[in-house]
């Protein structure tokens, strides 16, 4: 079976697309390489032996997208990633984050909409649920209104795919992931943002390698253990491998109804200063960092409730922080290398 994976190249979608691999699927993948580069898709080859198909696409452009389905008609399923995804940034600059993030996800429906059967996963985030009222957070808990312009996008498109399942033949899961982090334990892929990184991890291991002076912590007068913000970090590669359970749900047609909804993460929640401390360990030195005041946008405390994933999708974690850690510290350690 052929599926589409958008955003192929990026973090999260490249790991995807290896375990796709791995699993036998033949994948396609479209990416504008904003955030991304192709020496990833040399690093999949390296990591399974198999060349996936690369079109290098703008899914802003409609028409391309038509024209990409027009060659490729017998996509059985499509994993959508392709997004803007940095909070910071969304707030300084809304537009990209709503062109970027809406319009490539109306053009995909428009064109899956006119199969006889479609199978659609979203690339959903935590962010929906804003500051949760109950930790650790359900898939049942009320969505907040949006704290940035980029977990608005979210919750818009997840209304979108909804309203269209209702009215099509399209069937689809929307995964809301709380925070992934790591690499591929080849260290043949991991994060690689282009510019200042925008998330935690791939800044201390910036900063840990000397690309960066020093983190800074985005206030420590939250109300949680340390005062720092607390957030549920997932491995790459657990959260890769249940983007393939997903699919394998809908192409078996196991899923119970037209959208299902998953959240997916450790169930753990973990601060700023732990996660700085379990770079300490595996890295073996210690890090530099200035707490500063908070950041718009951040919200206190958020980790998983994971039950109905580890119960009704049969997925859970398997890989720790630290595990986790040591892999996106391999990583950046390689990427200097070269």
């Amino acid at each position: 079976m052929k599926i589409l994976v958008t955003g192929g190249l990026g973090f999260i979608g490249s790991h995807t697309v290896v375990e796709l691999q791995n699993k036998g699927f033949e994948v396609v993948i479209i990416d504008n390489l904003s955030n991304s580069s192709e020496a990833v898709f040399k690093g999949i080859v390296a990591i399974t032996g198999k060349q996936p198909i690369f079109e290098k696409l703008d899914l802003r452009g409609k028409a391309s997208v038509q024209d990409f389905f027009k060659k490729h008609d017998d996509v059985s399923g499509v994993i959508h990633f392709a997004a803007s995804k940095a909070v910071g940034e969304s707030v300084t600059n809304p537009l990209l984050y709503y062109e970027n993030n809406l319009s490539s996800l109306v053009y995909l429906l428009q064109e899956l909409e006119k199969k006889e059967e479609a199978n659609f996963i979203f690339s959903s985030s935590c962010t929906v649920y804003g500051q949760a009222d109950v930790i650790p957070i359900a898939e049942t808990a009320p969505i907040k209104p949006a704290m940035s312009p980029y977990g608005n996008t979210k919750q818009i498109g997840e209304e979108i795919i909804i309203d269209v399942a209702k009215v099509s033949a399209i069937n689809a899961i929307l995964l809301r992931y709380f925070n992934p982090i790591g690499a591929h334990d080849s260290a043949e892929i991991g994060e690689l943002p282009i510019g200042v990184p925008q998330n935690l991890v791939p800044f201390i291991t910036q900063t840990g390698i000397g690309l960066r002076k020093e983190l800074l912590v985005y206030g420590n007068d939250y109300p949680t253990p340390d005062g720092t913000c607390i957030r549920d970090y997932i491995h790459v590669v657990d959260l890769a491998k249940a983007h393939v359970v997903a699919l394998q749900r809908l192409l078996n047609k196991k899923n119970l109804d037209k959208v299902e909804i998953f959240n997916l993460g450790s169930g753990v929640g973990s601060s700023v200063l732990e996660v700085i401390t379990s770079f300490e360990k595996v890295s073996g030195k210690p890090f530099p960092y200035k707490i500063v005041d908070r950041r718009e946008g951040d919200v206190t405390k958020a980790y998983a409730n994971t039950d109905k994933a580890n119960g009704v999708l049969g997925w859970k974690t398997q890989l720790s922080l630290e595990e986790a850690m040591a892999s996106a510290w391999k990583w950046e350690q390689k990427v200097k290398a070269k």
